[in-house]
């Protein structure tokens, strides 16, 4: 084989995979949590887009506690949201079980609407 022809090899070999990866990388990506995957169902999304220049308007002691009892009534329908406390940058909301004891304390941002574990 002589040097030219192996070099051609190599370059078409560098070619293919090239063109391979490039295919395959959106296939990756999505598996990787881009895009509309893992857990979009329990987190909450803000729903309005703004631009850099305005203010993100917080979400309100109606919608928190709209988020939080969607989210418990997906996961155990027997569970339900007791008091709701403003923490400053979050709101305080405690789940409690069918004999009114507080079994957990879940935060909903007040700028996002994404759930936090308290406890």
């Amino acid at each position: 084989m002589s040097k030219k022809t192996f070099n051609l090899t190599i370059i078409k070999s560098l070619g293919f995979l090239l063109v391979g990866a490039i295919f395959l990388l959106p296939l990756n990506a999505m598996a990787c949590g881009f895009g509309n995957s893992g857990g979009s169902d329990y987190v909450p999304k803000r729903q309005a887009a703004y631009s850099s220049n305005q203010t993100a308007s917080a979400v309100e002691l109606e919608q928190a506690k709209n988020i939080v009892s969607n989210h418990i009534k997906k996961l155990n329908p027997d569970l339900g949201i007791a008091n709701v406390n403003d923490a400053g940058g979050f709101f305080e909301v405690e789940i409690i079980n069918q004999n009114d004891e507080v079994v957990q304390l879940l935060g909903v941002d007040k700028y996002s609407g994404r759930l936090m574990l308290l406890n």
